[in-house]
């Protein structure tokens, strides 16, 4: 019996190895499950990526949630994450599936629940669902699913392009759409940005290619090489949006085909909602955001929360109070106005419109925040190690450094990980990855130069050779 674990954002697993249909039969049998306990007519609502088998296992989960009874709502073909969240609050209905495994590489797929308000289901309740994940796959339904009665396809790009339409000044937008670029990076969400812009814009990796071209999905700089060249040769490109495989993370390149990373994008987000509409609210930042973050937050005399990373941490927040902002490094971010939920594609809107409105460059906007925070280089090593590597390096942050090649740490925080305070609002953060044999240094310094210096001693004190 495999074992199934939802880590940060669901359960991901290698298909074919863990992540097969039975296990698919398994998990879906305990969301049936747990609906039924608590729900007289409960309803779902489903989709998936563009990933290997995406509607296998789509149908999967599907033909198993009829059996019980249950009304599922389908999407016809790939959709984003987002789209499903949206949905799951519209048709008010009590959990939104999404099989997808997000960032994460192409042998992968992966299960997400989403809850009735529009965002990731609550920690307490995806324990519940793991709680009732049984050894065995259970019945499913075998017919036609255009006969069951409790099927419905539902068309979630258009309910997501009517929301988008009604919230921003597309017209605006779209005249400025020769300068802008869209990675898709073979995600999900190629298909809704064609639909907003046409051949206005330009775009890269918007096929569908399950394999990525062996480069996982995830819009950080390392993964997003093609797309820095394209925007650094054209000059009529002023600033290019790239998603993940299901478009909730978001990434930014300027104009010169510098990555934009989704600290800055975080400041700008607040600078813009606060500054120039006027917004209110706390601001929510998973334990691996800047720490200028708390300088800005200051400076506009907004509360700032700290949670451990993963976006289930941040979305009670939005439910409970009122919120202008959640984020966290990785690029997932939500705002004040829209769902509970991460949004690459919602938050590139909202800087394209920053800039149409303001008729500034990125560049010009990121010098406003600079202004207030100064300015910071972040950047994130993944170091693929052994076990007993990784559980080496852990330990030794356990023990505590005193510095970091010639950076004197000034103190520690451990909500997530081992974050080191340095100089100069500085900071390096040490995680092992829930979903992958991955040890993660996260560093922020005042340049590039010295951001990867940071890293580069970082990983010599904790991986000696």
């Amino acid at each position: 019996m495999d074992t199934i674990k939802f880590g940060t954002d669901g359960w991901r697993a290698i298909i074919a190895k863990e992540f097969t249909t039975n296990n698919v039969n398994r998990v879906s049998q305990a969301v049936a499950q747990w609906l039924k306990g608590k729900y007289s007519q409960p309803s779902v609502t489903i989709g998936h990526d563009c990933r290997f088998a995406g509607d296998l296992f789509s149908e999967e989960a599907t033909r198993v949630l009829l059996h019980h009874g249950i009304k599922v709502y389908a999407a016809p073909g790939p959709v984003t994450t987002p789209m499903v969240s949206m949905a799951t609050l519209q048709k008010e209905a009590q959990i939104g599936v999404v099989i997808t495994a997000s960032h994460n590489p192409p042998s992968y797929n992966g299960y997400k629940l989403k809850g009735s308000f529009g965002g990731p289901l609550l920690p307490h309740h995806i324990q519940e669902v793991e709680d009732a994940i049984e050894a065995q796959s259970g019945p499913k339904y075998e017919g036609a699913l255009d006969k069951h009665e409790n099927y419905e396809l539902l068309d979630m790009e258009s309910m997501y392009v009517n929301a988008v339409e009604s919230s921003f000044d597309m017209a605006l937008i779209r005249s400025k759409a020769t300068h802008l670029a869209y990675d898709a990076m073979f995600g999900a969400g190629q298909f809704v940005m064609k639909r907003l812009f046409g051949s206005d814009m330009s775009y890269l990796h918007c096929d569908t290619n399950p394999g990525f071209y062996g480069t996982a999905p995830e819009p950080i700089l390392k993964n997003l090489k093609p797309f820095a060249k394209l925007m650094a040769e054209n000059a009529d490109l002023h600033c290019g949006l790239a998603t993940d495989g299901d478009a909730d993370r978001i990434g930014l390149f300027n104009r010169s085909g510098h990555f934009v990373d989704s600290h800055h994008i975080i400041l700008l987000l607040v600078h813009y909602l606060v500054k120039y509409k006027g917004y209110t609210g706390k601001v929510i930042s998973a334990f691996s955001v800047s720490r200028k973050l708390q300088k800005l937050c200051a400076h506009y005399g907004l509360e700032l929360h700290t949670t451990k990373i993963g976006f289930k941490h941040i979305t009670g927040f939005f439910l409970e109070e009122d919120i202008l902002l959640g984020g966290e490094e990785s690029g997932g971010i939500a705002v004040k106005g829209h769902i509970p939920e991460r949004d690459g594609i919602w938050m590139g809107l909202i800087v394209w419109e920053f800039m149409a409105k303001s008729g500034k460059t990125l560049e010009e906007l990121i010098e406003e925040v600079y202004a207030i925070t100064g300015p910071f280089s972040y950047n994130r090593w993944d170091l693929h190690l052994n076990e007993s590597q990784k559980q080496g390096a852990m330990e030794r942050c356990a023990k505590g450094l005193d510095a970091i090649g010639d950076r004197p740490v000034q103190g520690i925080e451990t909500l997530d990980g081992y974050k080191f305070l340095l100089e100069n609002d500085g900071w390096l953060l040490v995680r092992a990855s829930g979903t992958e044999p991955v040890l993660r240094l996260y560093g922020e310094a005042e340049s590039p130069e010295a951001t990867e210096a940071l890293l580069k001693d970082a990983q010599a004190a904790l991986i000696p050779e």
